[in-house]
Formats: structure tokens, sequence, C-alpha cells
């Protein structure tokens, strides 16, 4: 029983960091660093955040980032990438994948990302769960990666990228080739983990292409849960573990519904005039296959989402993230944001959906981050208590955070 007193552990299973062109420069394969120096002499860095020294500084920078977080409450983290890898041509989310003529580079830009977050988790090993990147071009190459990933101690697993439909040289994640990445993952226990905004198409510019990117990126993020469950991925692999992290997931019960419609449909053949095999169907239940082999990493989660996770999804599949250090995550107000959102619940569900399920799919110690929860976690009270104004500051955050969004776009 936790009483008012004590401490929450607080896991964000959603933080981005990366490393400066500088750092990513030393742990690059020094065959390709005179193409690095030509590529970054021509480089022009779009992003607000990357360009203030105050703000890119929080991708690498321990002291900057650990004081960030541990003022907000948060004292572990699940890292996924945030900026720009060598011989990327933007975001590293956003970046479309690499062709053919882009792969070799591009691959040796995520093996520098790899082993930069390597080194960066290792300083910080009980508090730090990286995600390590890998691309879909050769399957070889991208269990290669995996294991390297695992045993170099980034326990995070895997980034898998939801493949845009532009990209006709890659095949999609339903594709029965990616067989041998799945065994693989699942045999070593790494996790396969997918964030939102992957996946989109390339788009054609024109005055509406933000609007119309990010009115679609939701769609887009959902597709890697639709094609592994309706491909058989996790009927075929059992001990896979999958995350889909920063999407909510209250749009993931309609979704289930959906699906389970459609392979009841299927199984009878009954869809309209198409006729199937009925092998080509999964014999069990997409509710089923979630509730077996995925997570959800939800940041900033809405009312919505912590309704949906609770009443339908189970409180054991709920992962909390803070998106740090991006402006449209709750830094610096987590205290408040918990109050809102959370602080009706029990103690106990609170430390879970916290600390208790990324512990267990991340392989987090929770009595090696109890020490720095009692120095730096708010208390069971102060997240029981109603929050029943915003914080000062609030809103000067939101219209920083639409404003970033529109000029990222």
């Amino acid at each position: 029983m936790l009483g008012p007193d004590d401490h929450y552990i607080i896991i964000s299973a959603d933080t981005h960091a990366g490393g400066s062109h500088v750092q990513y420069r030393e742990f690059l394969d020094p065959k390709y660093r005179d193409d690095f120096d030509a590529w970054r002499e021509k480089y022009k860095n779009p992003f607000k955040d990357l360009k203030d020294t105050d703000l890119r500084i929080r991708n690498w920078d321990d002291d900057r980032r650990d004081g960030d977080m541990f003022a907000d409450g948060v004292i572990a983290e699940v890292i996924y990438p945030n900026t720009v890898p060598p011989f990327f041509p933007n975001f590293v989310l956003f970046a479309q994948p690499p062709t053919p003529d882009e792969y070799e580079h591009r691959h040796a830009g995520v093996q520098a990302h790899n082993r930069w977050l390597a080194d960066y988790c290792s300083r910080a090993p009980e508090r730090r769960a990286g995600i390590g990147q890998i691309f879909l071009n050769d399957v070889d190459d991208a269990i290669a990666d995996a294991i390297w990933c695992k045993e170099n101690g980034l326990r995070g697993g895997v980034l898998i990228g939801a493949v845009p439909p532009t990209a006709e040289w890659i095949k999609p994640l339903y594709h029965p080739d990616y067989d041998e990445l799945w065994a693989a993952c699942a045999e070593n226990n790494i996790p396969v983990n997918a964030h939102s905004g992957t996946g989109g198409p390339k788009y054609h510019p024109a005055p509406a292409m933000p609007l119309v990117h990010f009115i679609e990126i939701p769609y887009y993020s959902q597709r890697p849960l639709v094609h592994m469950i309706l491909s058989g991925v996790f009927e075929r692999h059992p001990n896979l573990k999958f995350a889909l992290t920063e999407t909510g997931c209250a749009w993931i019960p309609p979704l289930l519904d959906s699906m389970d419609s459609l392979l009841n449909g299927m199984r009878g053949n009954k869809v309209g005039e198409m006729r199937f095999e009925g092998e080509t169907v999964p014999p069990r239940s997409a509710a089923e296959y979630f509730a077996q082999s995925c997570f959800v990493g939800i940041s900033q989660p809405t009312p919505a989402d912590v309704s949906a996770g609770l009443d339908i999804l189970g409180i054991d599949k709920m992962m909390w993230g803070n998106d740090y250090p991006h402006e449209e995550g709750t830094h610096p107000f987590t205290r408040e944001h918990l109050r809102q959102v959370l602080g009706h619940l029990e103690p106990t569900q609170i430390q879970q959906i916290l600390a208790g399920n990324a512990a267990e799919f991340y392989n987090f110690d929770l009595k090696a981050l109890q020490p720095f929860a009692d120095k730096y976690g708010p208390t069971v009270g102060e997240i029981a208590v109603p929050l029943t104004s915003l914080p000062s500051g609030a809103n000067q955050a939101l219209e920083r955070s639409a404003a970033q969004l529109s000029k990222a776009g």
C-alpha cells in the first residue's frame, strides 16, 4: 500500500534524445567521415529546437536533461531518437526511408546514432533505456543491428518505422519476409517499438501540406499495429513484445472492433462479393492479439485515453510518457498534468501506469529507481490534490508548441 507521504516512481515511456553532428562524427565508421564532412557543410537545419543552443542541448547534455527531468518528478526514461543523424534529409521520425542509393550512408548514420545512444545510456544505465534504430531495407542488416542493440545495453529494443505507401522499394510490414526479424526479436527478448510520426507518404509542397500532414499522422502511425495483427505476426511469434507510442490509445478499442468485424466476415467468406481462402485469416481475434503482445506508450494522455485504457484495454497495457524535450509534452508541468488526468485513481493504479508496466516491458529495476523517486518524485498526497486551474505559463507553452508544429510542417 502507498501512503500519502510515499513518492511515486515515474518512468517516461516516451522521451527523445540524440547527438550533435560533432558527437555523431566520433561514432561514425571512419570510412564515412569525409563524406559526412561534405554532407554537413551543405546541411541546413530547419528546426528551431535544434538551432537554439539552450533547447538543443537537452538532447545530449546530462546535467541539463537530468535537471529538467528531476525537477518535473521524472526519474527514468525510454529514449527514442530526436536529432538528425548523419546523412538524414531531415528530422529522424519524419524522414522517408532510404532509397537503395541512399541506404549505405543512411545505414552508417543510424549505426552511429546507436553507438552514441549506447554510450549515453551507459552513463545512467538504471535510469535510461535506449531504443536503437533499424532500417527495413535489408532484413539481415536489421537483424544484425537489433542484436547489436541488445548486446550493447539498449534494452529499449528497436524502433521500426512504418513503411510509407510511397516507399515502393521497401516491403510493407505485413509482408512475410520480415518473419526472420520478428523471430530474432522474440527469441532475444528485444522489444519492437513504433512511434507516431513515421510512415507518412512523401508530400508534395503546397500551402495546405502542413495541415494535411498533421491530420494524417494518426492514420499512418496506426498502420504498424494493423499490419502486424492482420498478417498474423503475433500468431506466429507469440513472445514478440510490441509497443506503440505517442499515439494515445482511445482510438485502439474501436479499431480492434473494426478489425474483428472484418476478420469474422472473412472467416465466413462474407465480405461483399469478395471471396477469400480461410487460411489467410489469423485464427484469433485482434483484441486477443493485442492483449497477448501489445503495450501503448500514452504520452500526455487525455481523460479519454485513461478511460479507454482502464475500461477496455487493461491497466497493464498503459505506459505513461512526457515526450521530453518536445514542447507539446508535459514538461515543465508534469505534476499538474498527473493531478489532472490520473489523480482520481487509486495510488497503486497510478504507480502501475507511471512505472510498473514500463519496468516490466523495458526491464527497469524499480528498487534501483526508488532512491531517485524518494528524492525527486511527487508524493501520493500531492498527485491526489485536484487541479482546479492551469499553472502560470501553461497557455504560452501551448502556443509555442502549436507554432513549432506549424513550422515543422
